[in-house]
């Protein structure tokens, strides 16, 4: 096995759509620095997370096993299980240095800063959103603000997150007219901080200082920007550099959610509970194409800002001894289906991610991918391109093959899996279980506890309007892809944490 040891740069934002970036197709947008680490190294053009919403997506990529097994199944459990070895430790353990800048998330941190797991990192420059509500030095982006003579309450007008606060208030008066009616109706405006003050910044500007007091042995850094996740409010500067009337509207067919599951057209009808989700109703197609432009004008942020950490590499010369990924946890529904931001829902706005891979001389340049793969799949394949034995029990798979031999048949796995195990219960989505198998054709989701579910044809389908749930033509095929997302469920989380010898 091949002991190289590689830096790691590990790049993940949150909530960002895998149909985001310039260099997979979209022309709305300019990503170009993203879009030569996509020329530098290999592209996954069907990658998925394995559950749409924060924790337990990033518990599972950090574990290699599925957020069922992990047990941080939701968002705001009180720790992280200490059963549980993220792959960060296990490279600790190794001899790496290890740091974290921006979010963690694996357990809550409202009020106080997250419950630690034994994650490996020495380091650890920690802020899981840009709001200021946790005692003072807790938070190294609020001190560090403070350190470049900024007063928080002054850039964010008291506060990032709440939809009645003076930041949004503040907001509300600095935009126009179409503005002022969404915030009075409860939609988010949508200017932000200076990009020289944006957290995003400070991501950036960390990583680079812990790569720079660690030059004499191997390290690896998380880089977890709160962006581009709601409120979307993207710095003045970025926001008018993007033309509104070039966004293409939200995915949306009316009556398309008539046979769909019926929190479907409730998050419609009221909005969720919780607020995280807005539905579109009432917003006119500038409202919309807007609030897109917003969502974009943050992630051209993150791009340059990357794009300032791989030139500090290039400079260094680092790049041929660092593995970079650039990825998300999970995707935004953009008004997609009728609603905004995330939820139990599994479409491909959701569940279908970005991921990019690049160290050149090692990972291929300007491959792109079209096999099936799981965010599960990152740790174990991390293990094996540094030569260190993949632990049995983590679940995933390695696809080091596909990044490395030229010669690899495009192929991974025959299906993906995703799951929601009430992960928003204590926000207003009580009691949804679900999951989903998709074959990269087929997309079956299955609502546990209730006879209602979601079928979809993507060669005919690729939207995802018309759920072929309740079709009778489809009943076979229904009854087969149950089953075998019922294995999945079974076969993923099959479980050997404790080990096993043989004997009694």
């Amino acid at each position: 096995m091949d002991t190289k040891k590689y830096n790691i740069v590990w790049f993940c934002t949150d909530q960002q759509r895998f149909d985001t970036i310039s260099g997979f197709g979209n022309g709305s947008i300019k990503t170009p620095n993203i879009d030569r680490l996509m020329e530098e190294g290999v592209s996954f053009s069907r990658a998925y997370t394995q559950a749409p919403i924060c924790t337990p997506s990033r518990a599972c990529f950090l574990t290699g096993r599925y957020p069922r097994s992990t047990r941080a199944t939701f968002n705001g459990n009180d720790h992280f299980s200490k059963d549980e070895t993220l792959v960060t430790k296990i490279f600790a353990d190794q001899g790496w240095n290890c740091g974290l800048v921006g979010k963690l998330h694996l357990a809550g941190a409202k009020d106080h800063m997250e419950n630690r797991a034994e994650d490996g990192y020495e380091v650890f420059k920690w802020s899981h959103h840009p709001q200021n509500d946790w005692e003072e030095g807790i938070d190294a982006y609020q001190t560090w603000l403070r350190s470049k003579g900024v007063k928080w309450e002054d850039a964010y007008k008291g506060c990032h997150w709440d939809n009645t606060n003076k930041h949004t208030e503040h907001l509300a008066e600095k935009n126009a007219g179409y503005l002022k009616a969404v915030y009075e109706e409860g939609f988010q405006p949508f200017v932000g901080i200076e990009a020289q003050y944006h957290q995003t910044t400070w991501c950036v500007e960390e990583a680079i200082g812990f790569i720079e007091d660690n030059q004499d042995h191997n390290w690896l850094i998380s880089i977890n920007p709160f962006d581009p996740h709601h409120p979307i409010d993207p710095p003045p500067e970025f926001q008018s550099r993007i033309d509104a009337e070039d966004m293409k509207l939200p995915l949306w067919r009316e009556g398309e959610l008539d046979n769909k599951p019926p929190f479907h057209k409730k998050d419609y009808m009221q909005g969720a509970m919780d607020g995280r989700c807005h539905s579109i109703i009432g917003m006119s197609d500038e409202q919309k194409q807007q609030n897109t432009r917003d969502y974009y004008a943050q992630i051209e942020l993150i791009d340059q800002q990357f794009g300032r950490l791989m030139d500090y590499l290039d400079q260094k010369g680092l790049r041929e001894n660092t593995i970079v990924i650039y990825m998300t946890d999970h995707g935004e529904l953009d008004g997609d289906h009728g609603n905004y931001y995330k939820g139990p829902y599994f479409y491909e706005s959701l569940v279908h991610v970005p991921l990019i891979m690049s160290c050149p001389g090692t990972i291929l340049q300007n491959v792109k991918r079209s096999a099936l793969v799981e965010l599960v799949d990152l740790a174990p394949t991390l293990l094996e391109l540094n030569g260190i034995e993949i632990p049995d029990y983590m679940q995933g798979k390695s696809f080091k093959t596909l990044l490395t031999d030229e010669e690899a048949k495009d192929a991974h796995k025959n299906s993906v899996y995703t799951e929601y195990y009430d992960c928003l219960c204590q926000v207003g989505y009580s009691g949804i279980f679900a999951t989903m198998y998709y074959d990269g054709r087929f997309k079956i989701v299955n609502h546990h506890g209730h006879d209602y579910g979601e079928l979809y044809d993507h060669a005919v389908d690729p939207n995802e309007f018309h759920n072929l749930w309740y079709d009778e033509k489809y009943r076979d095929l229904k009854h087969e892809l149950i089953k075998k997302n019922f294995d999945q469920m079974v076969l993923n989380n099959a479980d050997y944490v404790l080990g096993r010898r043989w004997g009694y």
